[in-house]
């Protein structure tokens, strides 16, 4: 086992975490879907790092995750309330909202695109972490580009030498390789699914039935 990789239940991991990450670091962390990369989304560095060793495009954007509902505000421009956000339907959960980006967000943090991927895994250690940086982190899944997602450690192995931790969690409880549900809200009274994953039939009805939006 490489010296990188640390338990989920290593005492004092999130200080370890918020270390790496404010230093420019990039981690390997474990979410309620899949294990992703994560950086802060205002170090540059680091977000040029995450693409680099995925393969992945320059053009295509990252998503991001925070801790609370405010920071939904925050960084973004919902087109629901606080508590339509926060319904056991939506956050913290399997999914990943798209609503038009805040202007406080970095220009160099997915250039050129109006709306930024928002969510709040429903992970304890994501939730710990984001709460304690108070700041957006940038998160993608853990795998080469355009290869299956992961959601054991030993499935990213080839990229461990790569990041500065391995946060692992074990095998994930979803072990759904789908990913979240990533929905398209920036357009108010309307969502549009842009990929079907975790808990997208409970996602759909819920905007559809409680939300009063269109498809």
């Amino acid at each position: 086992m490489s010296t990188n990789v640390v338990s989920v239940n290593e005492i004092d991991l999130i200080d370890r975490c918020i270390s790496i990450l404010k230093n420019g670091g990039v981690i390997a962390v474990p979410t309620d879907t899949i294990y992703g990369l994560a950086a802060l989304v205002h170090s540059e560095q680091a977000i040029h790092r995450i693409y680099e060793m995925k393969g992945r495009s320059f053009t295509k954007p990252l998503a991001m995750a925070v801790g609370n509902i405010d920071d939904v505000f925050t960084w973004s421009k919902p087109t629901l309330s606080k508590e339509q956000l926060a319904s056991e339907n939506l956050l913290p959960g399997p999914v990943t909202l798209m609503f038009e980006r805040q202007s406080s967000l970095p220009s160099y943090f997915n250039p050129n695109v109006t709306n930024i991927a928002i969510r709040i895994p429903d992970c304890q250690f994501m939730i710990d972490l984001a709460q304690r940086l108070k700041q957006p982190i940038a998160l993608t899944s853990a795998n080469i580009s355009n290869e299956p997602s992961s959601v054991c450690i030993e499935e990213f192995k080839s990229l461990w030498s790569q990041v500065d931790l391995v946060v692992d969690a074990g095998l994930l409880a979803s072990n759904d390789r789908r990913g979240s549900t990533i929905v398209d809200l920036s357009r108010k009274g309307y969502f549009q699914v842009q990929r079907q994953g975790i808990g997208y039939e409970r996602i759909v009805r819920y905007l559809q039935e409680e939300c009063h939006l269109q498809e």
